[in-house]
């Protein structure tokens, strides 16, 4: 009876939690490795892949983006240093939202009218993955529950 009870309350946290995505992509990049999954009903509009290959942006029809890339860490810059460098962005960039750890960096505010969510994880042979959504104002009910899910997908060697 006990097992029975602690399914049905797991079943009921994970209807509340929303349902599943049956459409999943799984990106993965040739040249670093990196890869994300992501629902391929939302982000349904591939763009053409840069001609250097580090990574691939997918468009969704209400407005929101999705790209995946990698690049090398150059400079060397520990995740602090580097979120240090990438909370100063351009033009209208606002982070209200900053977490550094030992490996991986996100950050989240306002860029041009948009949320964005922002995760870098530090890999293997100086290699930064990194995956960054942005959506208007309005769709955070639909995007906000994404955030978390598409970062802990994203993965690189």
């Amino acid at each position: 009876m006990a097992l029975a009870r602690r399914f049905a309350i797991l079943a009921s946290v994970a209807l509340a939690a929303g349902p599943a995505l049956a459409d999943t992509l799984t990106y993965r990049n040739a040249r670093f490795g990196t890869s994300l999954s992501f629902p391929a009903e939302v982000f349904s509009d591939q763009m053409e892949a840069p001609a250097n290959g580090d990574g691939m942006t997918w468009l969704s029809a209400d407005g929101a983006s999705l790209a995946v890339y990698a690049s090398n860490n150059a400079l060397n810059l520990s995740p602090t240093e580097f979120a240090d460098q990438a909370s100063q962005g351009q033009g209208e960039f606002e982070v209200t939202y900053r977490r550094v750890a030992d490996d991986w960096v996100v950050l989240s505010g306002y860029e041009e009218g948009k949320i964005f969510y922002y995760r870098f994880e530090f890999g293997a042979d100086s290699v930064i993955h990194a995956m960054l959504l942005k959506y208007p104002p309005t769709l955070r009910d639909k995007y906000d529950p994404l955030t978390g899910k598409l970062g802990s997908s994203l993965e690189g060697p």
